[in-house]
């Protein structure tokens, strides 16, 4: 099978098609695009060579190349105008039938050499391929938008599919400049089955009162580095199009409850409170602005009382040091006095249940979060239990917010937010590759392409040379027996099968493997 295909067609003159057309144009290809709507395939070429334009008068590529592009960008009215191309790349509307109908017809017109690839996002390979007479000749070719800037490619692999294809795809991937990687045919593939930890949890602890989306959101940039929040990702993507996503790989992967959908978004959807494309979402947007509400004030609090800290707590040094950096009273007895903070730090559990377990008065329990290194967070978390006083809580998030680094205070919840949600995104990014739907590696390159996480779900950097992302990634960063301790402490806090640990994980973090461990066959 050819590595270089010299001559594709891409049909589907959308937002997606265009963007294919236009990489495969500057990889070098001749490129044929077609739409069956009328005049949809000719706007679509002038809006690539509007992008041109705008690139040579930027001074970023010369006018030479631009004319060469132009002249390998062709619009055909018809399929049977595409008997010399080497590849068709599917860019259609997402519906089955439509998929179906257009590759039977494909294979009824065109020559028995050409092959397909269908850019579908949730749709099953193998069911588009399961009408052909050929089914190997047909794999996903999953490109994101916008295509010329998203750089990652998801080669997907029908139950049928030719692994020749997927090699060649693979190939042709890296000449338009992106990174390809490799997936089964599974629903979500890649990028979208391993997203799905981070809207859905976080819609979990808000349906729970735990703290409103502005706080969640606050949380989840400051305390991992994620560029968005859970909330102003949902509202960029607009509820019309995310939710479908969730119900969609929640009923196709049978009701796993890991991936179960929120009411939340549901009742917004129905209300048409989709997102700042509408002026109304989570947040309020003038003139394409959120309007975020302003944080709380730290109260001012005259005498901070001695702080205790739960001989249980996560990262017990790392804290003393940091109460100490903060002038704290640090009681060291071996139970609080009857005036102290009590100070728990744990890891899955709530508030209540440290304080029960431990046997600690709950009036004057608070929280802390310190899964992530106090030196590499912009924010601390502080969680209250049902009984915390409000001159405890005052006095804790005042001595906490001395230095001037932002203070979150919420309600009670297993594993506050950061918890919740890397745990919950390193527990599917591991059953990912517990199912074999794709490497450790390429997983880690899809989510930290496809998804823009500021760190891979499981690790990333010497093992497969350099990166810009850091040493290690969320799972081995953290620690995956932490990560496990997480989980199985979520699960019982909460009693659901959600948060049960994958084996993969289960079983690395156990012996203390590192996540990306593949054992050898």
């Amino acid at each position: 099978m050819k590595i270089h295909f010299s001559s594709i067609a891409v049909v589907g003159a959308g937002a997606m098609g265009q963007g294919i057309a236009q990489i495969a144009a500057q990889a070098g290809s001749h490129v044929w695009l077609l739409d069956s709507k009328p005049g949809a395939a000719d706007k679509a070429k002038q809006a690539i060579q509007q992008q041109w334009a705008k690139l040579a008068a930027k001074g970023r590529v010369t006018e030479e190349q631009v004319q060469a592009w132009n002249q390998q960008l062709q619009i055909a009215n018809t399929l049977a105008e595409l008997g010399s191309c080497q590849l068709v790349i599917e860019a259609v509307v997402e519906r089955l039938e439509v998929k179906q109908a257009l590759f039977a017809e494909l294979e009824r017109t065109l020559p028995a050499n050409v092959v397909w690839a269908t850019n579908t996002s949730s749709l099953s390979v193998t069911a588009i391929a399961a009408a052909l007479q050929q089914p190997e000749r047909l794999a996903g070719f999953h490109f994101f938008n916008p295509v010329p800037l998203m750089k990652v490619v998801e080669v997907v692999a029908g139950l049928k599919t030719d692994p020749a294809l997927c090699q060649a795809l693979t190939a042709y991937a890296r000449e338009m400049g992106h990174t390809p990687v490799q997936a089964q045919d599974t629903p979500g593939f890649i990028v979208n089955h391993a997203g799905r930890g981070f809207g859905t949890e976080a819609l979990r602890i808000v349906s729970e009162g735990v703290a409103d989306f502005a706080t969640i959101d606050r949380i989840l940039r400051d305390q991992v580095g994620f560029k968005l929040g859970p909330f102003e990702l949902m509202d960029l993507t607009a509820l019309d199009v995310s939710h479908p996503v969730m119900e969609s790989i929640y009923h196709q992967y049978y009701e796993e409850p890991r991936f179960r959908p929120s009411v939340i978004t549901a009742q917004r959807l129905a209300g048409g409170v989709l997102g700042k494309k509408v002026g109304d979402g989570f947040y309020r947007y003038e003139n394409g602005v959120a309007q975020v509400p302003a944080e709380p004030p730290v109260p001012v609090v005259q005498d901070i009382p001695p702080v205790w800290v739960s001989p249980r707590a996560s990262r017990r040094m790392e804290l003393y040091q940091l109460l100490k950096d903060l002038g704290a009273a640090i009681e060291t007895g071996a139970s609080p006095s009857p005036t102290a903070i009590t100070l728990v730090a744990p890891l899955g559990f709530d508030v209540t249940t440290v304080a029960v377990v431990e046997r600690l008065d709950p009036a004057r329990t608070i929280g802390i979060d310190m899964l992530v290194e106090e030196a590499a967070t912009k924010r601390r978390v502080l969680a209250t239990n049902p009984a915390t006083r409000v001159d405890i809580r005052n006095a804790a998030h005042a001595l906490f917010a001395r230095d001037g680094k932002p203070v979150s205070v919420i309600r009670d919840s297993g594993g506050f937010v950061t918890q919740r949600v890397v745990a919950t995104i390193i527990n599917i990014a591991t059953d990912i590759c517990q199912q074999g739907i794709c490497s450790p590696k390429d997983l880690e390159t899809a989510v930290t392409l496809g998804l823009g996480y500021p760190l891979g779900p499981l690790a990333m950097g010497d093992r497969w040379g350099p990166t810009t992302l850091g040493p290690l990634a969320m799972g081995d960063r953290w620690g995956p027996t932490n990560i496990l301790e997480v989980l199985f402490n979520m699960q019982t806090v909460y009693g659901d099968t959600r948060y049960r640990p994958s084996p993969w994980l289960r079983r690395r973090g156990a012996i203390g493997l590192s996540l990306t461990h593949v054992e050898e066959s």
